[in-house]
């Protein structure tokens, strides 16, 4: 007989929660457990990862033995005694009823688990709870019994693009890397996640750290490498604690060095953490800054597929694209291909923040429409009203990305929709802003934190930001000149198309954006505002689909 799942409580102990008190309610349960006695004893308190909703931290999950769960939010360790009485039935009734969450809730049963299915179940400091939840598993089946060729092709047949926010298709980068001259070749994993709003690949980092080494490890062998980096971001101290940890459980369980698994593939890794520079999340700067060298992009062609670390062909892929490989192996290809849309293959890991109820991590189909996320999902904006829930816009893509106007929120979640609008997929922070928001404000903020990261090497972008900024402080200041709106869009167009980075080249996109959709804003800050078009007018036109 199999024995009974033991009563067990999941406290997560991701950087959310623990900013709002997790580590002390851990405490406190474990020092109530010892004074209940009887029933209590028995109960498990597991830390675990990210439990999603963010903003309601301390979470704390309830696994009973028949299977169910509850999850409660908002606690503290003055409530850890209640806590343990309403799991194990010893106190009378359940004082914590307010605070217990719907797991039929939108918010949770929209979700479609994929990369982030061990966040919130496994320990991200125990390997031995991660090899109980399957980890690893693929990586031994695919060197027990496939060839290169073949885990490359299931992954061209997912239709898997890189999460990073290009989209290029990770199947076609494996190749590229795979297909060079004979020599050494390098994996490297960009976890310099610099957006603002953006907190997805940290939580993988730092809930399923064994799942990104496995899909690493995995990547490596399907394109002959055997030498890998992980570059973090120096903002992420509890991911590099953890990743570093379970590297070095892997190395122990012989997961990772010489002879994995008793097979002939070999594979380093190794973790490198950058200085802050978010212009180190763009491929040849991140590059440069592994090698000690000042991160500056270079111009390509070459591109590191060809040419990369060392001069050598250098794979690179974001957190989300490598966590996603383990379960591509497991399911299949063609499993993950059905997934999302036509061009848009698999599931996306969104971080929801800003003006909106239900702050956190979803995960979501491709194709999943922004109302969906933002309204059903998320809630829309606390005490928002009408169709839109108070929404106004929804900034996607970071710095990079655009807004988008609440009148377009039935606009699928995909690569090329986005970028129809304006905006693009970028990493995934996803930014709720409300009716009272100024856009040439938010245009502003983008811009001046596109000045502050410009490294300086090319002249568009290290001075046209800054009269972008300048031009941009003329209208939120209302002191701009009719022939402002000319200038700031010409300046626009020109800084994008003569940048020689991504950095540069999208950093106009939040100006073009709100001047696509919010130009009357921007027309009610000149001061002559009445020489303008007329505004309703404007208005209907930017924004009619």
């Amino acid at each position: 007989m199999t024995a009974p799942t033991p009563l067990q409580l999941r406290c997560c102990a991701a950087s959310g929660c623990r900013s709002a008190g997790a580590d002390a309610l851990q405490a406190a349960l474990h020092t109530a457990r010892d004074q209940l006695g009887g029933a209590a004893e028995g109960v498990t308190i597991k830390p675990v990862g990210c439990l999603r909703l963010c903003g309601r931290g301390p979470l704390v999950a309830i696994d009973r033995p028949a299977g169910a769960s509850e999850l409660y939010a908002d606690l503290s360790a003055e409530q850890a005694p209640a806590l343990l009485a309403a799991a194990t039935g010893l106190g009378q009734g359940d004082a914590l009823a307010k605070q217990r969450l719907d797991p039929a809730h939108p918010f949770f049963a929209l979700q479609q688990a994929v990369v982030l299915e061990g966040c919130g179940v496994v320990n991200p400091e125990s390997i031995d709870d991660a090899l109980a939840h399957g980890s690893y598993a693929q990586l031994k089946r695919v060197l027990a019994a496939f060839s290169p060729e073949q885990v490359r092709e299931q992954v061209k047949r997912s239709g898997l693009r890189g999460r990073g926010g290009a989209g290029y298709p990770t199947g076609l980068k494996w190749d590229t890397v795979a297909l060079q001259p004979p020599g050494p070749r390098t994996v490297v994993c960009n976890a310099d996640e610099g957006d603002p709003g953006a907190f997805m690949d940290r939580s993988v980092l730092e809930s399923d750290p064994h799942r990104l080494i496995e899909g690493m490890a995995i990547a490596a062998f399907a394109v002959g490498a055997d030498q890998g980096y992980v570059y973090v971001r120096a903002e992420y101290p509890l991911a590099i604690e953890r990743l570093r940890l379970a590297l070095k459980q892997a190395r122990a369980k012989g997961l990772l060095g010489a002879g994995i698994a008793g097979s002939s593939f070999n594979l380093r890794l190794e973790v490198r953490v950058g200085a802050g520079a978010y212009v180190c999340g763009e491929e040849t700067a991140l590059l440069a800054s592994i090698q000690g060298q000042r991160g500056t992009p270079r111009p390509r062609p070459p591109f590191p597929a060809q040419v990369g670390l060392g001069g050598a062909p250098t794979l690179i892929n974001n957190v989300e694209t490598l966590a996603s490989i383990p379960v591509i192996l497991r399911e299949g290809g063609d499993w993950y291909a059905a997934i999302g849309t036509e061009g848009s293959k698999g599931t996306k890991v969104f971080a929801l923040s800003g003006a909106v109820a239900h702050t956190g991590l979803v995960e979501v189909p491709m194709g999943t429409t922004l109302r969906t996320v933002v309204l059903t999902i998320g809630g829309g904006v606390p005490g928002g009203e009408g169709p839109d829930g108070g929404v106004k816009a929804v900034q996607t893509g970071g710095p990079s990305g655009g807004c988008i106007p609440a009148a377009l929120l039935d606009t699928p979640v995909d690569y090329e929709s986005l970028r129809e609008l304006g905006s693009m997929m970028g990493s995934g922070g996803l930014v709720v802003m409300g009716e009272s928001t100024s856009m040439p404000e938010v245009a502003r903020h983008f811009m001046r934190f596109s000045v502050n990261e410009s490294c300086g090497k090319c002249v568009p972008c290290r001075a046209g930001t800054v009269q972008l900024a300048q031009l941009l402080d003329r209208f939120v200041e209302r002191r701009a000149e009719l022939a402002d709106l000319e200038r700031l869009e010409e300046l626009c167009r020109m800084v994008g198309a003569t940048s020689l980075c991504g950095l540069g080249q999208a950093a106009p996109n939040p100006v073009l954006s709100t001047l696509r959709y919010f130009r009357q804003e921007y027309q009610a800050a000149c001061r002559q505002p009445a020489q303008c078009e007329p505004l309703e007018a404007c208005l209907l036109q930017e924004v009619s689909p």
